[in-house]
């Protein structure tokens, strides 16, 4: 049998203990010392620095006290308008005379308010609890207008009373005027059903335009103040030259509390 002399010379010396070990080559190294920085650099960010995410929600502009719908308590026809859209009326102010059975009727604001919307016309024929008007419940024109955003419940307790808001305002585009600027004033403790909204929004259409996907939770929004036009703080430096008017559809950005990200690791 033979054998090779480098294996028989292995034999008899197999430690080699004067040879030097090399444990990595210089690029190894550097490579290395690479990886451990960034993961102490990573290490430290995740315990010091601060993540902030947001929600979006679709909501409107309004009075903090809504709207009513006014209904009729009788059934006949419309022989005047007594009231126009716009219009900024004391309780009680007639708004309607209608022909009945029983003769001529006034339908009256049962509280006062500016008429939002006016469906009678002079000629229609109306049976008893037909709508007749929304009046929103404001005493005075100057009064600022705030936002009410209608949010899914699993995400309405993540929201903080005072967080930043920006209303992407439907009247004002955005890539001219910017986004309104607001904080949450107050968030709703249990869900809004359609009735509630009705209630408030003096819109039944409105409100099964907030609870397609479930009874929400309303987060009032305090607008900003500003020497501008329309008298708010927008992105932009000026926001739009006109004023925003009262049930004008807003989609809204509500930045939540920042986190660190070694809290999404944390039990």
């Amino acid at each position: 049998m033979q054998f090779r002399k480098k294996a028989l010379a292995k034999l008899q010396s197999p430690e080699e203990l004067d040879v030097p070990l090399r444990y990595a080559r210089p690029q190894g190294r550097l490579v290395l010392a690479v990886t451990v920085a960034v993961m102490a650099a990573a290490a430290f960010w995740a315990g010091t620095g601060s993540v902030s995410s947001k929600l979006t929600a679709s909501g409107i502009l309004t009075h903090s006290e809504g709207s009513y719908l006014l209904q009729t308590p009788f059934a006949g026809q419309v022989t005047g308008v007594l009231a126009k859209e716009g219009e900024l009326l004391p309780p009680g102010a007639p708004l309607l005379e209608v022909a009945t059975d029983r003769g001529s009727r006034t339908v009256r604001a049962v509280a006062g308010g500016r008429v939002t919307t006016l469906s009678a016309r002079t000629g229609a024929v109306l049976a008893t609890g037909a709508d007749v008007a929304t009046v929103e419940k404001v005493r005075d024109p100057g009064e600022p207008l705030v936002a009410l955003l209608y949010v899914t419940g699993g995400s309405a307790a993540a929201v903080p009373v005072g967080a930043r808001v920006d209303l992407d305002v439907q009247s004002a585009p955005r890539q001219r005027f910017g986004v309104l600027r607001g904080r949450v004033r107050a968030v709703g403790r249990t869900p809004q059903t359609p009735a509630q909204l009705t209630g408030f929004l003096g819109d039944p259409r409105l409100a099964a335009r907030f609870t397609r996907q479930g009874n929400p939770v309303a987060v009032l929004v305090q607008l900003e103040r500003a020497g501008t036009r329309s008298g708010y703080r927008w992105s932009s430096d000026d926001g739009p030259p006109y004023t925003v008017d009262s049930t004008t559809p807003v989609t809204a950005a509500v930045h939540l509390s920042a986190q660190r990200p070694v809290d999404w690791l944390l039990p």
